[in-house]
């Protein structure tokens, strides 16, 4: 389980910018990033409530999603779907809520719940919110971009640095929208 790459934007754009690496604040999210705060900082959220807490400090993304994404005939790269964080070898849909993931010896973030995928996906790329969006045998949406999260212990990461599972809650909650 490893970081492949890293990304920030400090202004709301969709897609964020490939760095060498990132900092990351407790309590906060990425340094420099648009959505780093403590309280809420996406701006339809904003609207609703600005003083809500910001579960959404930084967003991870599985590259495993870029593969197939890319065997599908879609071209999407690293960042451009909005995450902070890219991994490989760790199934980020499957984890339980309040899961925390230690990255490198200094960061951990846990695990708050999914992206919601939004409009922004089909203005991107028309048809790759479909290829996002599914749905189980069970006929429940599956959302496949990634998970977000909050910063518990701050610090700096980039590309290569591993990833190990630090804290799994006893009892499995299944991820929903955050």
């Amino acid at each position: 389980m490893i970081v492949t790459a890293v990304h920030r934007a400090a202004e709301h754009t969709f897609a964020k910018t490939t760095t060498t690496s990132i900092q990351l604040i407790a309590g906060q999210g990425v340094s420099g990033d648009a959505h780093c705060g403590p309280t809420v900082r996406h701006r339809s959220r904003v609207t609703r409530d600005p003083a809500q807490p910001n579960l959404r400090q930084v967003h991870l993304i599985h590259a495993e999603l870029f593969d197939e994404l890319q065997h599908r005939g879609f071209a999407v790269a690293p960042g451009q779907l909005g995450e902070n964080i890219t991994t490989r070898g760790i199934d980020l849909l499957a984890l339980s809520a309040g899961t925390q993931l230690r990255i490198g010896d200094e960061v951990l973030i846990e695990v708050t719940g999914l992206r919601n995928p939004c409009h922004q996906i089909e203005d991107s790329m028309p048809g790759l919110l479909a290829a996002v969006l599914e749905r189980g045998p069970d006929g429940a949406v599956v959302r496949k971009t990634g998970v977000m999260g909050i910063v518990v212990h701050g610090g700096t990461i980039a590309a290569g640095t591993p990833i190990v599972l630090a804290h799994i809650p006893a009892h499995h909650a299944a991820l929903v929208p955050v």
